[in-house]
């Protein structure tokens, strides 16, 4: 006689541990009769259910007896057997809405209702729906968003992290009593979804994010990502291990793919340099060949077809020279009067906005009216059909391009409104400028950290060469839309102070 339990599985679940024991002992004929206290105790999935009792089992002629419901497979018809499977299917079915009431209003309140706090933090003895940061795990959880920061990637990050042997999450919670019974070849052998996952979480920073994920039913327990729109924050709900600002700028940061050159660098122009023409950005070319002064910026719309854009570039020597200077020039400004540079940043931000949404609007207004346009055109076309004036084809093919057109105008007219909003609410957030700018007297060398804090992007003309030498145009965009710097580069000029250097 041999005994199977599955202390602690659903019975909605058919594959616990110790039932797929039990099939794989029925397979190989080691067992002969299978006893439960009832129906439920087998399953609670009623298709599931009778399929095993009356097709499965008896086919290693395997009797099944459920005591206390009368179920004997050998002695009787069991007419009601699957009436009692149905309401064991039932209770689970209600008991899965009485529980998904409850973690619904534990989540609309405010209190977390992942099973386990990420990593970094710990439940509070006092009260498991407050989480206390874990120091140990937390000091990894810092040096990997400060890696981020000085622009190392995930895959970086993971084989820093790997080579110091410090263990994985799972393994790591496993140490300190809170995991499950998972096994690893290498338990300190960091992913870069691991790191990507971390880095992505804004829990790091003090927040509670409820309804990140969802199941579809209560028998299929594979879990569905839900849109971060349908996501429930409530904001300072714990004690934060990354700053806002860190968090704020390293979501920035991963915006645009960095990659680490062979020479080790990373370029701070890296995803922030765009083309005026096209719009479209502009990346790095670098080989052994060139040297540092050959070094350059190049569209990519043109790179990816000569006929889309010009063929222009930059120097990234001399791109970095000029920023630098903007950059002193604006932390010079700022240190000397910074009362006048809030005004200014200000009044410029709010220029700014009311021209992008007045055009937004203008365009609005234009899509609606063409959309009132399309349905007249549209019933006149109906009309013609029904009349006999077009054909069947003709009217299929005309409403078809009509209707095309109106579900693209529609797209539109709810990007810009989307677009509209986002902008209204988001005013010149100056003073988190200035507190970025006080961090920095005089910048000498430019990096990642610094460009993504201060500067929004760059925008690259061609360049002119009507004078009779190469002059090009370059405008930089800084953070929170407080100001904009437009300088023009004299190549002939830029070459000389080189030289004189």
């Amino acid at each position: 006689m041999g005994y199977y339990l599955d202390d602690g599985f659903s019975g909605t679940n058919f594959n616990r541990p110790d039932f797929m024991r039990m099939m794989e002992d029925v397979k190989s004929g080691k067992v002969g009769t299978v006893i439960t206290k009832d129906l439920s105790r087998f399953g609670r999935d009623y298709l599931m259910t009778g399929q095993y009792i009356e097709m499965i089992l008896p086919d290693y002629d395997v009797r099944y007896i459920a005591i206390n419901d009368g179920v004997d497979t050998l002695r009787s018809e069991n007419e009601m057997m699957v009436f009692k499977n149905v309401f064991n299917d039932y209770y689970a079915r209600d008991c899965s809405k009485k529980i998904k009431a409850v973690f619904k209003s534990k989540g609309q309140a405010g209190k977390p209702i992942a099973s386990t706090p990420p990593y970094g933090y710990k439940k509070s003895d006092a009260d498991k729906n407050i989480w206390e940061v874990d120091d140990e795990a937390a000091q990894v959880v810092r040096r990997i968003f400060k890696m981020c920061i000085k622009g190392l990637g995930p895959a970086q990050i993971a084989r820093q992290l790997r080579s110091e042997n410090i263990p994985i999450p799972t393994a790591y919670a496993q140490s300190k009593g809170r995991g499950g019974t998972s096994t690893f070849k290498n338990p300190t052998r960091w992913g870069e979804t691991t790191v990507n996952k971390i880095l992505d979480r804004i829990e790091y920073a003090g927040h509670t994010v409820n309804f990140k994920t969802h199941k579809k039913s209560y028998k299929n327990k594979k879990r569905i990502e839900n849109s971060k729109e349908d996501w429930l924050i409530f904001e300072n709900t714990h004690e934060p291990i990354i700053s806002q600002h860190d968090f704020d700028l390293v979501q920035e940061m991963r915006k645009n793919k960095r990659k680490i050159q062979k020479c080790g660098e990373v370029n701070p122009f890296s995803g922030m340099v765009y083309c005026a023409e096209c719009g479209a950005k502009m990346y790095l070319c670098r080989s052994r060949s060139l040297t540092d002064e050959q070094e350059h910026l190049k569209c990519s719309t043109y790179a990816r077809d000569s006929e889309e854009c010009s063929a222009h570039f930059i120097r990234t020597v001399v791109l970095r020279e000029l920023v630098l200077g903007e950059l002193n020039k604006l932390l010079e400004t700022v240190h000397a009067n910074e009362d006048e540079f809030v005004n200014t940043a200000m009044e410029y931000a709010s220029t700014a906005q009311s021209q992008e949404v007045k055009k937004a609007r203008k365009i609005i207004a234009q899509s609606e009216k063409r959309i009132a346009e399309l349905d007249k055109l549209f019933t006149r076309l109906y009309e013609d059909n029904v009349s006999g004036k077009i054909s069947d084809e003709r009217f299929a093919q005309m409403s078809a391009n009509y209707d095309g057109e109106q579900q693209q105008l529609k797209q539109t007219i709810s990007e810009l409104k989307a677009f509209i909003e986002a902008t209204e609410q988001k005013t010149a957030d100056v003073s988190n400028f200035i507190q970025l700018v006080r961090k920095y007297t005089y910048i000498n060398v430019l990096t990642p950290e610094i460009m993504h804090e201060l500067v929004e992007k760059i925008v690259v003309h061609a360049p002119d060469k009507s004078s009779g030498h190469r002059e090009q145009k370059v405008e930089i965009h800084f953070r929170f839309n407080v100001a904009r710097a437009s300088a023009t580069l004299d190549q002939r000029k830029y070459d000389k102070k080189r030289k004189a250097a």
